[in-house]
């Protein structure tokens, strides 16, 4: 399901303006479900009514006439109570579910575009954005009609009683307005502790996200305990929230039980008294005592409903910073010619120092970094994870710049795969190729050497890959993710270290099948693997920052001490 593309969708929003969206969206869902589940309230307060007219007709006139009809008209009320909820609560809890499912869908797609937003979240918050903040900003939809049927309720209550006795209407007027004014000055710190509470449990999601992200090297270099005490103390901060939040729901709904049962024992005292003093009847006593006990439900509902109300709009306000968000840059409309070349004219940004290289048409060029961090840096300035404007010089895609290019053009041309790619929950096959079209899937599997894995499940390509591909070891992921990159078949491929994690054989094999493969077609390896170094048409040694030394790799390792050193194994 998609959100409809409107100009009143698209432009940016409050919480507020998400709340009032949600609620046009599912006026008629609503509108049903308000008739609905105030006929289900008028007919729980009608029983109480019922009974005391009942009563009061049976004490004058005995018969099974009288008898058959009350039990009749019970009947009636029972049945138009048990369907009205039924059908009621069908209806708003699917327009819910839809409701949360577009948010859901919109906030996804926020962080899915190809053009980052300028929002200073991680991803796990902006997962929890996504699913806990989206359903709960979605529950407005169910919280307008159950206000208004439980109003129904109380007004059906207060009528019925003013008309036994006004004194009795004004009561549980009265009662019900105090109840709502306390109770909705204590629903503004239930809105403002829940949103601090969401805030919190998302950082320690992104924290716990990161940490899966990086748990093999922190073993490595025995950074595990600091992680984890890191997260232990994010952890701490949001289990002390919630904490908080749970007390102040607890006062909350304490507060509202304690209020709702003193208006009901206060109703059921003045009715007894006034029966007493001979003001009212039998049967009317006997109508108020019901009420007083069947209103504690709609009270209760009613008194409620402000605190999810400040819930939603602190949920509303939560995906209003991923929606209202800025994209990092505004890209340009063009497209880059077919096939064509790649330079980078003079780029500084990061560890890199007016790097200066170009890369012809069809060409295998490596790069040997000798700082990682310029290699990360060169990487994500190629993927276009850097805003033009954030970086000196130009990168120029078949003689374009990159800042003149749509950004979904220029990854439909140019494909930058990292060293460390996801690997999602599915099959090999849908890894390899997500979206079903490419032609190149066994092609891709033969080059990355990714046969042995495919060959070693009865399942093929259909086996079964865990999230982040637990149920591989590193290697394999690797050359899944290498498979991956070369199945897209895009006119220029940059790869970054991609076999750090096979052995020296599968290595030199890799090497040999991605030169073979991508022949024809512009690649660029950042790499300091010798089997890459040496596949490649020539090598561009990358040192602080600089292009210092090209050449053919056995040339270099011929003339130059350093460049041996550095990638000689």
């Amino acid at each position: 399901m998609t959100t409809p593309d409107t100009p009143d969708t698209q432009r940016p929003r409050p919480g507020a303006d998400i709340l009032r969206t949600a609620l046009r969206r599912n006026v008629g869902a609503m509108a049903w479900g308000t008739v609905l589940m105030g006929l289900y309230q008028a007919g729980e307060t009608a029983f109480p009514i019922a009974l005391g007219l009942i009563v009061e007709h049976t004490m004058r006139d005995r018969s099974l006439g009288a008898l058959g009809v009350s039990i009749a008209a019970l009947a009636v009320i029972i049945t138009t109570v048990s369907l009205s909820w039924r059908f009621g609560m069908r209806i708003l809890q699917k327009a819910n579910t839809t409701e949360a499912h577009r948010w859901r869908v919109k906030v996804a797609g926020c962080g899915l575009q190809p053009v980052a937003r300028d929002v200073d979240l991680k991803s796990g918050e902006v997962l929890t954005i996504a699913t806990e903040d989206a359903d709960q900003t979605a529950d407005i939809i169910e919280v307008v009609p159950l206000l208004v049927s439980s109003l129904v309720a109380v007004v059906v209550a207060a009528v019925a009683l003013g008309l036994a006795d006004l004194r009795l209407g004004l009561l549980v007027i009265v009662g019900t307005v105090g109840i709502l004014s306390v109770l909705s000055v204590m629903s503004k710190r239930i809105g403002s502790s829940t949103q601090e509470q969401q805030a919190r449990v998302a950082r320690a999601g992104a924290k716990v996200a990161d940490l899966i992200t990086g748990l093999r090297p922190l073993h490595g270099f025995g950074g595990n305990h600091a992680a984890f005490t890191s997260y232990r103390g994010v952890s701490t901060e949001a289990k002390r929230q919630a904490i908080t939040v749970a007390r102040v729901n607890g006062v909350y709904a304490g507060t509202a039980l304690a209020l709702n049962a003193v208006l009901a024992a206060a109703v059921s005292i003045t009715a007894g008294w006034l029966a007493f003093e001979g003001s009212i009847t039998v049967g009317e006593l006997v109508m108020a005592v019901g009420l007083a006990q069947f209103i504690m439900e709609p009270l209760k509902m009613f008194s409620e409903m402000p605190k999810y109300v400040m819930i939603a709009r602190a949920s509303a306000e939560r995906m209003a910073l991923v929606l209202n968000a800025p994209p990092v840059t505004v890209p340009g409309p063009g497209r880059p010619a077919p096939g064509g070349d790649l330079e980078l004219d003079c780029v500084r940004h990061g560890a890199l120092r007016k790097v200066k290289f170009q890369v012809a048409a069809g060409e295998f060029v490596a790069v040997a970094p000798y700082q990682p961090r310029a290699a990360a840096d060169l990487a994500a300035v190629l993927a276009a994870k850097v805003p033009p404007h954030e970086y000196d010089g130009a990168v120029r895609i078949s003689g374009q710049e990159l800042a003149a290019l749509s950004t979904e053009a220029v990854r439909e041309h140019m494909l930058v795969n990292p060293y460390d790619g996801e690997i999602f929950a599915g099959t090999l096959r849908t890894n390899i190729d997500p979206s079903g079209t490419s032609r190149s899937v066994e092609a891709a599997v033969e080059a990355s050497m990714l046969t042995d894995v495919v060959a070693l499940h009865p399942e093929g390509l259909d086996y079964g890959v865990r999230d982040r591909g637990a149920n591989l070891s590193g290697g394999q992921r690797q050359r899944l993710s290498l498979a991956r990159a070369l199945a897209a078949d895009t006119d220029v491929l940059v790869l970054h270290d991609p076999t750090t994690a096979v052995d020296a054989v599968t290595e030199q094999l890799i090497a040999r099948n991605v030169a073979k493969l991508r022949r024809g077609r512009t690649t660029v390896v950042i790499t300091s693997s010798p089997a890459l170094l040496d596949a490649a048409d020539r090598v561009l040694v990358l040192d602080d920052g600089v292009v210092t030394a090209e050449d053919t790799h056995r040339n270099l390792l011929a003339t130059n001490e350093e460049y041996c050193l550095a990638v000689a194994r």
